[in-house]
């Protein structure tokens, strides 16, 4: 299970500007419930909803075999030439991811930026 979980990437958002973003867990469809999976952030400026971009990652996702379910979601204002994202807010739909897991998992693809989070802010 957890080679084939390698293959989908811990991030992928838009490379600046203020945005809605998905905190998703993911695991290959056979896995039973219970096994812990791998958390996925998903962030895009294009998505009017949160759901908008659950949607399209779970169709991504289906194909190669992965489910999803969404933990949360927020916003990401990624200023890319001041290597700076800030992690706030939260999804109507889905509630508020967690901010740390988040800011974890940005870190470790962004290990050059100054990365925070609050709970505050839509």
């Amino acid at each position: 299970m957890a080679a084939s979980l390698q293959r989908v990437p811990d991030v992928e958002i838009d490379d600046g500007g203020v945005f809605k973003y998905v905190l998703l867990r993911v695991r290959p469809r056979a896995a039973a419930a219970s096994e812990p999976g791998k958390d996925v952030v998903r962030g895009h400026g294009w998505a009017e909803f949160h759901a908008d971009i659950y949607d399209r990652a779970a169709a991504e996702l289906q194909p190669q075999g992965f489910e999803c379910e969404c933990l949360g979601g927020g916003r990401i204002s990624h200023q890319s030439g001041e290597k700076k994202i800030h992690v706030f807010g939260y999804s109507v739909g889905f509630g508020r991811a967690n901010h740390s897991v988040t800011t974890e998992k940005l870190k470790a693809k962004y290990p050059d930026y100054e990365i925070t989070w609050a709970d505050e802010g839509y």
